[in-house]
């Protein structure tokens, strides 16, 4: 059972009405998180901004699904890691890199290990990284400004992280098969 309400367009606060139908329009329909977090006006409204926002910068859809799943699985938002596993598919992500990330490891392939590893450092250090860290990452063909973009990643993924937590939004039919869980995670990284 959910902790807050899944609305609809129909029962949503009419502060969320149109973000919603905004959301539907450009994902085909409404994530239930989305319809969750529609109990603010305010949130939701921040969140789809903030997205918009992400998406128009210098990564690339990979590389923005590699960050939320790192992110997510640090957060241990099960929604979220379920949500982004179904978009980096979409995006056409390598099967190995999204399983590294879904288990909390780095992927293989030099960008993204070094993107995802930046960003779990940045989360476990309160938004510190090491000088090798970002070496790692600017060696990696990464610019300063995108590490800076890492950051916007981290403030638009720890909003829906949180607020997954606290909405508890059931996965429904289409995230059912990416279904993860944080115990699932420490699992896989002690193998």
């Amino acid at each position: 059972m959910t902790a807050f309400p899944i609305h609809t367009i129909e029962t949503a606060p009419t502060g969320s009405r149109e973000t919603l139908l905004t959301v539907k329009r450009t994902l085909g329909a409404i994530p239930s998180l989305a319809a969750g977090m529609a109990e603010s006006p305010t949130l939701l409204r921040a969140v789809f901004a903030v997205r918009e926002i992400y998406a128009g910068g210098t990564l690339t859809p990979i590389e923005i699904q590699t960050l939320s799943i790192a992110i997510a699985v640090e957060n241990r938002c099960a929604w979220c890691v379920a949500f982004h596993t179904g978009m980096a598919l979409k995006e056409g992500i390598p099967e190995e890199a999204l399983a590294a990330l879904r288990a909390g490891q780095e992927p293989a392939e030099p960008r993204l290990g070094a993107l995802s590893a930046l960003a779990r450092a940045m989360i476990r250090n309160r938004g510190e990284a090491s000088e090798p860290e970002l070496g790692r990452f600017l060696a990696a063909g990464y610019t300063r400004a995108q590490a800076l973009e890492v950051i916007l990643g981290i403030g638009f993924s720890t909003m829906a992280n949180y607020a997954g937590h606290l909405i508890d939004a059931p996965l429904g039919p289409m995230l059912q098969s990416h279904e993860w869980s944080a115990h699932q995670a420490r699992a896989t990284a002690d193998v």
